[in-house]
């Protein structure tokens, strides 16, 4: 463990450097210390400015690292999501209140029919899906036995400050926490026909980075972590990072999710159609089977055109239109582009929420 006076040492020696290096440069001393500060350091050295600063920040990373566990999760054999996540998925989530309610990202428990919360001490606690939120990306679980963990409190995710130091931290055994940058916050459209707004991209890269929280340097909850994205500056812009689900989101639809076990949101059309955006048109690269994209007759390497009779250059707009009527369950006429020729196929959307398995606890 880093001594106080050596951390604070470390501070004055960062005066004359820019103000964003100084607060990087206190974030990483707080981990330094929250690691193993002893109780009895928690209160404020008196009559040292920096010193106090410090210990406050390692305070505050405790109680951070103590807010997120891990996510153990096994689905079913036969569970459509197996293919492609595995049956066996692990991640991080972050307790949201007093009752020991997890947020995590939702892929990790698709279609589980087991999961576990993994605690720093090694024990292993059941925990049921409470709730699955195809719309945002987000699930909850509850764990089954009543227990006393740490809550984090929820921050505000819109118009970060890319100036300022963040902390990732996974949970677990194995949980660990890390420096990070956020650099950009953007719509992301994802080819498993999922958007988010405000999407959070940090810098580095995490490889440990499924349900891990986004914290700002107060202990806030800001984000809950997606992917792994090699352009996190920006399309064409190569450099590798992590998508956070902005918590913002959550906060819109936490009552709808705790009631219903998602939001009205995740009822909306379905076509089984994996899409990227190439060149300013929207390509088919891969059509699940059984879905209503393959009844339709598309595949791989069609360039869809128009919706409905709407054209839609990009996926997110293509996305809009899609999901743009309420009814998940509908008759559609999509324009294709096949070789050199044209193409109409009309397509039955399913309501996705149907065609998965319910996790065990929704």
């Amino acid at each position: 463990m880093l001594p106080v006076s050596a951390a604070a040492m470390l501070c004055r020696r960062l005066r004359p450097a820019r103000p964003r290096r100084r607060r990087f440069a206190g974030l990483v001393l707080g981990l330094l210390l929250g690691a193993g500060l002893p109780a009895a350091a928690q209160q404020p050295p008196a009559g040292d400015e920096e010193e106090a600063a410090v210990v406050e920040q390692a305070r505050v990373l405790r109680q951070v690292s103590a807010s997120v566990v891990g996510v153990r999760a096994l689905a079913a054999p036969d569970a459509a999501s197996s293919e492609s996540l595995g049956q066996v998925r692990q991640g991080s989530g972050v307790v949201i209140d007093a009752q020991g309610l997890v947020l995590t990202i939702g892929y990790l428990v698709l279609e589980a029919d087991k999961v576990d919360l993994l605690l720093p001490d090694g024990r292993a606690l059941p925990g049921r899906v409470v709730a699955y939120d195809l719309a945002t990306g987000f699930a909850l679980v509850q764990p089954v036995v009543p227990v006393q963990l740490v809550p984090a409190p929820l921050g505000q995710s819109g118009g970060l400050d890319t100036e300022e130091p963040y902390v990732i931290a996974t949970g677990g055994p194995d949980g660990a926490m890390s420096v990070a940058q956020v650099v950009s916050q953007r719509p992301f459209s994802g080819y498993w026909e999922y958007h988010v707004e405000d999407a959070i991209f940090t810098v580095p890269p995490r490889p440990d980075h499924s349900g891990a929280g986004l914290f700002n340097a107060r202990g806030e909850l800001l984000g809950i972590g997606s992917l792994f994205v090699m352009e996190a500056l920006g399309p064409g812009r190569h450099q590798p990072g992590n998508m956070f689900v902005p918590v913002d989101l959550y906060k819109a639809v936490q009552d709808e999710l705790r009631r219903h076990g998602a939001s009205r949101r995740s009822t909306r059309a379905w076509l089984g159609a994996h899409c990227v955006d190439h060149q300013g048109l929207v390509r088919v690269v891969r059509v699940q089977a059984g879905s209503p994209a393959e009844a339709a007759g598309l595949q791989p390497g069609d360039v869809i055109l128009k919706l409905d009779g709407e054209p839609v250059g990009r996926l997110e707009a293509f996305y809009r239109r899609l999901w743009s009527d309420p009814r998940a369950e509908r008759e559609v006429t999509l324009e294709v582009g096949r070789g050199a020729g044209l193409l109409t196929l009309t397509a039955r959307t399913a309501d996705r929420m149907k065609t998965l398995r319910r996790a065990r606890g929704i």
